[in-house]
């Protein structure tokens, strides 16, 4: 059968994260109404996984009172939604399905990224995307290991699984650490406080050229 569009596994997975999102508008309005703090506290949580904080973002929930369940859930929840979008996107990008300007923009900076990891990855396959994923370094993360793996040429079940394994490790050891903190030193919003200024800071110049084009 003939590949297209609509036949594709990536179109398929544009199409779950589609729907992933809708239940997620839902849950976040469920909250808006019978649960304001709780609800503002889950959409701060997907801004900060947004531009790649998801230590951020269980620090957040901690920070709420959230328990672990909800936490780690929630928190990969948010990372496997993402991961949909981008790892579709970049995809069918490359496949030149998607032909929108700012998609294939952004798909060419995640490109660039993903190259620069992809020769210390290369001889170890899975394992490797897995411990990259984990990693808590500001190159690392599920969306860029998900690409590495597709340029790799591992099979959509062996990259996504080592993506959401690597995903799902990474957000119960931050938080276990930070739940630790909490409980022995009460420190956790200086941490927090460190890790937002840290997510922040490499946004700093578009934020200030978003500012100033504005007043303009």
């Amino acid at each position: 059968m003939k590949q297209t569009l609509f036949n594709s596994f990536e179109f398929k997975i544009l199409l779950v994260g589609v729907f992933l999102s809708v239940l997620l508008m839902v849950f976040i309005g469920f909250y808006g109404v019978t649960d304001l703090k709780k609800a503002e506290t889950l959409v701060l949580v997907f801004g900060a996984h947004a531009v790649g904080g998801r230590a951020a973002g269980v620090g957040l929930c901690i920070y709420n009172g959230m328990g672990a369940l909800l936490t780690i859930g929630y928190n990969f929840y948010i990372e496997v939604l993402i991961v949909c979008f981008t790892y579709a996107g970049f995809v069918l990008s490359t496949q030149r399905y998607l032909r929108v300007p700012w998609i294939i923009t952004f798909m060419d900076r995640l490109n660039a990224k993903a190259l620069g990891q992809k020769d210390k990855i290369q001889p170890y396959g899975w394992i490797g995307i897995f411990l990259f994923v984990m990693a808590p370094l500001p190159v690392t993360g599920p969306v860029i290991g998900s690409i590495i793996g597709y340029m790799l040429r591992l099979d959509l079940v062996r990259n996504l699984s080592a993506t959401f394994l690597g995903t799902l490790t990474a957000i119960m050891a931050w938080f276990y650490c930070f739940d630790f903190l909490e409980h022995r030193f009460h420190v956790i919003q200086y941490i927090f406080a460190a890790i937002a200024v840290a997510v922040v800071i490499p946004y700093l110049k578009k934020i200030k050229a978003f500012i100033v084009g504005g007043k303009s």
